[in-house]
């Protein structure tokens, strides 16, 4: 069922539906009537009807009419295919906003021109919107099914980009579309399209961390894990993911790999800093080493405590 609601959700949808709708009825046309030709020739040609085969001589007229046609079909896809296309690569307008979508496994970080960090796409309704793609790992897929943009993000590449202007206000699904690894469906979030004057209050707010009044305790520091990408490779509950469960970690011992010793450390905040700006340095056993790129520059002194505010209540 199509919701009519998204047909103009962005300025893309109706050049890439266009392109959609004609390539399927073309299709449909096809399947339906090679299937009723199929099914004639068995009825018309059986052994019943036509006992004694008989060759039938070539057409140079009938050769001419099914190259001429599927050729022209091929190019009216082709067009309207192109004419859905060229928009999504063309360059943006020069008063489009620039935002850099950063991929990791497992999660997305948007980041603004003014240096705020989400891990939700915020947008102004009705102005031209450039996506720098960036992936610190592998390849990853930036996909906002409503809006018709994807976007392949290869690592190493810093010059690949996305724009498109959305015309619809509400929160729109957004995910990764690429197999990235064992967590891959984490990588889910959504893009809020909002309007001009609140998307303006939102970002001249450059507050980096908001912690919550009267939230329960490292609230805001899950907020800051949660951003970044943390709860889809640790667990909170004890239980085995990627890496080690973040629940009784503080201020614990930990058997930890260091080169090819063991070392026996205790979880403090020097600990916890360390594994967060050096994740490959001090392996705890039983994990695997290189599954986490580092953080440095990314995460502020005062997001590094609330992190270890959040330990400390699990």
């Amino acid at each position: 069922m199509i919701n009519r609601e998204l047909i103009d959700a962005s300025n893309l949808v109706a050049g890439v539906d266009k392109a959609f709708w004609v390539i399927l009825t073309i299709s449909f046309i096809f399947l339906i009537g090679l299937t009723i030709t199929m099914l004639y020739f068995v009825y018309k040609y059986n052994k019943k009807r036509n006992p004694k085969a008989t060759q039938i001589e070539g057409s140079i007229k009938l050769e001419i009419i099914w190259t001429t046609i599927p050729l022209a079909l091929v190019l009216l896809m082709f067009y309207y295919g192109w004419q859905g296309y060229t928009p999504v690569t063309g360059d943006p307008p020069d008063d489009a906003m620039e935002v850099t979508a950063v991929a990791r496994m497992w999660s997305f970080q948007f980041q603004y021109e003014n240096g705020k960090k989400t891990d939700t796409l915020y947008l102004p309704k009705d102005k031209p919107v450039k996506i720098n793609m960036k992936s610190l790992d592998v390849i990853h897929g930036l996909f906002i099914p409503a809006f018709r943009v994807k976007s392949d993000m290869v690592p190493g590449r810093d010059d690949m980009f996305r724009w498109f202007i959305p015309h619809l206000e509400g929160k729109f699904d957004l995910f990764c579309t690429e197999y990235c690894g064992l967590s891959h469906s984490y990588m889910y979030t959504s893009a809020v399209v909002m309007p001009e004057d609140k998307f303006n209050e939102w970002y001249k707010d450059t507050t980096k961390v908001v912690i919550p009044a009267g939230g329960k305790p490292g609230q805001a520091g899950l907020g800051v894990m949660k951003r970044i990408g943390c709860i889809a490779c640790h667990s909170s509950d004890g239980s085995r993911l990627i890496g080690p469960s973040f629940k009784g970690l503080y201020n614990q011992p930990k058997v930890v790999i260091i080169g090819k010793e063991e070392k026996e450390i205790t979880a403090d905040d020097e600990y916890i800093k360390r594994s967060i700006f050096e994740p490959n340095a001090e392996i705890v056993k039983g994990f695997n080493k290189g599954l986490m790129l580092s953080y440095k520059d990314q995460l502020t002194d005062e997001e590094i405590e609330l992190i270890i505010e959040y330990l400390k209540t699990l």
